[in-house]
């Protein structure tokens, strides 16, 4: 599982449409499961590697060894795919709603849209993963006590029980982006009573890891790696240290986006529809576009709004279609040439802000939203590229 990204309806269809050239493999409770294109890459080194790692434990199966490695990939990702189902069960338990699993590269994702509302739900939603995994240990290794070990099943047992508790120990690991990590932000957040302090602990302890993967892997390697003559192949030295450089950047990365991201939340609050609005006049829809700029700029405005005769909103003028009508054509062309019909998704509230205000922006795309008052009235224009401003200089912005 991974740091929860942000995200609203807007973001779940266009996950459901382009899932990052994933495969769609099924639903879980309503929640799409993908494979991306680097699990396929994955796989084939697995089958691969196991496959060569049989031929010296069972020569007799002779070619059929790389079918039963391919078994074991597939298998493996399964395991995977049970422990990001851990996961979205806990996450659907305690209403966060759950964009997609992935499977990818190195394991998969879980993208929980919301972020725990306290750090024991955070410490439950990190810990049944990797205790998932353990009990899948558990499993194969019983089911090995049962099989003779010189046998097909017995190494495939073998294989998932090894398999599993890498992977129960290693997100075990306290350091975001695991589930560790996660797990250590809930501690921290819990002594402290700050979300954020508990994601700074673990994105830099994750950074720390990072750096532990990069320099220790190789050595460890290198140091149950030597034969008997005292030598080691340049050949598994380069392995070793490129797998110790990939799964070091995956982590950075993580800790990194984490951290990021924790910060932007903070500052979210900050983005209210109140205060980036633009004021706004009313037209009807007849208005030349020059006799409609005139009273805006008379008023200090720098939104059109048309209204019918009731003095009821029907359109936004868009002001990209403004910007495109040259000056001495402007006093022959009607506003309601350049307007947009609006639509209930185009009606914010003034009141909204922070993740609310961007949730309702992504689940209605448009270039201008009518902003209005609790009491229905018109209140002015929002648009879409003064938000995006305010969210980049938030983005950037040094945390205090």
């Amino acid at each position: 599982m991974r740091d929860p990204g942000r995200g609203g309806d807007g973001d779940s269809e266009k996950a459901k449409r382009n899932p990052g050239g994933g495969v769609l493999m099924g639903r879980f409770f309503g929640v799409p499961i993908y494979v991306a294109p680097s699990w396929f890459l994955v796989a084939a080194l697995i089958t691969w590697v196991f496959g060569g790692q049989l031929d010296t434990v069972l020569p007799r199966l002779g070619g059929l060894r790389y079918l039963v490695s391919l078994f074991f990939a597939v298998a493996f990702y399964a395991s995977v795919l049970i422990h990001e189902l851990a996961h979205t069960v806990a996450a659907l338990r305690f209403n966060l709603p759950v964009r997609r699993i992935q499977l990818q590269f190195f394991g998969g994702v879980s993208e929980i849209e919301k972020e725990s509302d306290t750090p024991g739900r955070e410490f439950v939603l990190a810990f049944v993963g990797p205790l998932l995994s353990l009990v899948l240990a558990a499993v194969f290794f019983g089911g090995m006590q049962l099989v003779d070990r010189g046998t097909v099943p017995g190494v495939l047992l073998a294989g998932l029980f090894v398999s599993n508790l890498i992977v129960a120990i290693f997100n075990f690991l306290p350091g975001l982006p695991l589930d560790g990590g996660r797990m250590l932000r809930a501690v921290v957040w819990k002594l402290s009573g700050r979300p954020m302090t508990g994601t700074v602990a673990a994105a830099w302890v994750g950074r720390g890891l990072a750096l532990a993967v990069l320099i220790g892997l190789p050595l460890l390697s290198y140091a149950g790696g030597v034969d008997g003559n005292g030598s080691h192949s340049n050949a598994d030295s380069l392995t070793d240290a490129l797998l110790a450089a990939i799964l070091a950047a995956i982590i950075w990365t993580g800790a990194g986006n984490s951290l990021r991201m924790a910060r932007l939340r903070e500052r979210l609050p900050g983005l209210r529809a109140r205060t980036l609005t633009r004021r706004a006049v009313p037209v009807a829809s007849d208005t030349p576009l020059s006799e409609a700029l005139r009273r805006a700029h008379e008023a200090g405005a720098r939104a059109l709004v048309v209204v019918d005769g009731q003095g009821d909103p029907t359109a936004l003028v868009r002001e990209s279609a403004i910007v495109s009508i040259p000056e001495h054509r402007r006093p022959w062309v009607a506003v309601s040439g350049l307007a947009q019909e609006l639509t209930a998704g185009m009606r914010v509230s003034a009141e909204l802000s922070g993740e609310d205000l961007l949730d309702r922006l992504r689940a209605n795309p448009s270039t201008e939203y009518l902003v209005i008052e609790p009491t229905g009235e018109i209140y002015g224009v929002l648009s879409t590229t003064d938000v995006e401003r305010a969210f980049l200089a938030a983005m950037g912005r040094p945390a205090a």
